[in-house]
C-alpha cells in the first residue's frame, strides 16, 4: 500500500508492507517521521487520517489518551494500512541522513537469559542477519501474542553486530515483561525493528561526556561509553557517570562500569546513587574507584557536577519521572542547550 504524508514542510510518499507499521515503513524509507517510544506509549506519532483505511493493532496502547479519534487522529506506531492512504503530520518531517543507520524488520533468537538482580534479567539474541546501529540506540521487540512492542536499549556496540544485548526490568502484569521471566524464553523467535533513538554517542563531537542513568536506563550508557572507550574519547575529554537504583540489592553493571574506569582512570569518573537507604561501608570497600552517595541521581548528578557542565554533552535515561528530574536539572542548573541533551524515557 502506498501511504502519503502531507507534514508541514512538504509530502513525502512510501510503500508500507502487509501488515507493517506506518510508522516502521516511514522510517526504513528514510522518512524522519516523528517518534519517541515507538511503542504506543506517547503519542509523539501521531497522525491524521484525510483518506484510505488504517487497522489500529493495539487499540488500548496508552498513548490513545492523546488522540481525537473523532477528527481521524491515529498512532502510526500502532495502526497499519488496509488501502491507499493519505495522512496529516502536524510537525516538519525532514529526510533522515544518508549515511545513517536505517532501520529495518529483522528477526532473532533468544540465546540467554541470566539474572542480574532480582527483577532485572539481561539478554543475548543472535540476529538473523548482521545490524549496524549507533552507540545509545534502542530496538523494538515484539513476540506472538502480545499486543504492541517494547523498546530495549542495546547495551553492546558493534558494526555488523551478529548479536544484541539487552536489560529488561521486571514490570508486574507486563506482556512481553512476563514472557520473557517466565519459563525458558531461551530459544524463542522474537521480531525486532531498529535501530531507533536520537540519545547517540558518535567520534568527533569535541565535548565531555555526562551520563544520568536510573536502573535499566543504564543499558544504553554501557553502549555509549564501550564506543568513547574504543575511541579513545577520554584521552581528551571527561566522562562522567552517575547510575541511581532505589537499594544495593537493585545494582548491577558495576563490574562492567569497573572496566571502562580502568582503561581511563584519570578521566572517567563514576557515581553510584542509592536513593532509597545509607550506603554501606562494605559497598564502598568493594569498590573504591567509584563515589557513592545517597539521593535521587537527578540531585545527586546536580550537585556534583557544579561548575563542571561547561563543553558538556549530557544523556540521560530511565523512568520517565526520573529523566524529567534530570532535564529540568539539566536546563537550569547546568544551563546545557537543548541541543546538547539526549535523553530516553522508559515508560
Amino acid at each position: 500500500m502506498n501511504v502519503l504524508v502531507n507534514a508541514r514542510n512538504q509530502t513525502y510518499s512510501f510503500e508500507c508492507g502487509p501488515g507493517e507499521k506506518i510508522l516502521h515503513a516511514g522510517l526504513r524509507s528514510g522518512i524522519g517521521l516523528a517518534y519517541e517510544c515507538g511503542t504506543g506509549t506517547c503519542g509523539t506519532c501521531k497522525a491524521r487520517l484525510v483518506a484510505g483505511e488504517v487497522h489500529d493493532e493495539w487499540p488500548d496502547a496508552p498513548g490513545h489518551k492523546y488522540l481525537k479519534p473523532s477528527k481521524g487522529d491515529f498512532l502510526m506506531c500502532q495502526c497499519v494500512a488496509r488501502a491507499d492512504c493519505t495522512l496529516e503530520i502536524a510537525n516538519v518531517v525532514k529526510p533522515m541522513a544518508p549515511d545513517g543507520c536505517l532501520p529495518v524488520h529483522v528477526e532473532a533468537v533468544v540465546r540467554r537469559r541470566a539474572a542480574l538482580t532480582h527483577d532485572v534479567v539481561s539478554l543475548d539474541l543472535a540476529l538473523a542477519r548482521p545490524l549496524d546501529f549507533e552507540a545509545g540506540q534502542f530496538a523494538l521487540m515484539a513476540v506472538p501474542g502480545v499486543s504492541g512492542a517494547r523498546a530495549y536499549s542495546m547495551v553492546n556496540y558493534e558494526r555488523k553486530a551478529e548479536r544484541l544485548a539487552f536489560v529488561v526490568k521486571r514490570k508486574p502484569g507486563g506482556g512481553l515483561s512476563e514472557w520473557l521471566f517466565g519459563d525458558g524464553p531461551e530459544g524463542a523467535e522474537v521480531r525486532l525493528f531498529g535501530p531507533l533513538g536520537s540519545a547517540t554517542f558518535q567520534p568527533g563531537i569535541g565535548r565531555n561526556l555526562l551520563c544520568v542513568a536510573g536502573g535499566s536506563g543504564i543499558a544504553g550508557m554501557m553502549s555509549i561509553l564501550s564506543r568513547a572507550c574504543h575511541d579513545r574519547h577520554f584521552d581528551r575529554y571527561a566522562g562522567h557517570v552517575f547510575f541511581g537504583v532505589r537499594t544495593a540489592r537493585d545494582l548491577f553493571f558495576l563490574d562492567g562500569l569497573a572496566a571502562f574506569q580502568a582503561q581511563c582512570p584519570a578521566s572517567l569518573h563514576v557515581t553510584v546513587a542509592l536513593s532509597d537507604e545509607e550506603v554501606a561501608p562494605a559497598l564502598e570497600a568493594a569498590w573504591p574507584a567509584f563515589a557513592f552517595a545517597r539521593g535521587l541521581v537527578h540531585a545527586v548528578a546536580g550537585a556534583q557536577m557544579k561548575g563542571k557542565f561547561e563543553n558538556v554533552r549530557a544523556y540521560a535515561a530511565g523512568p520517565p519521572p526520573m529523566v524529567d528530574a534530570t532535564l529540568r536539572m539539566l536546563l537550569l542548573e547546568g544551563r546545557l542547550g537543548s541541543d546538547q541533551i539526549r535523553y530516553d524515557k522508559f515508560s
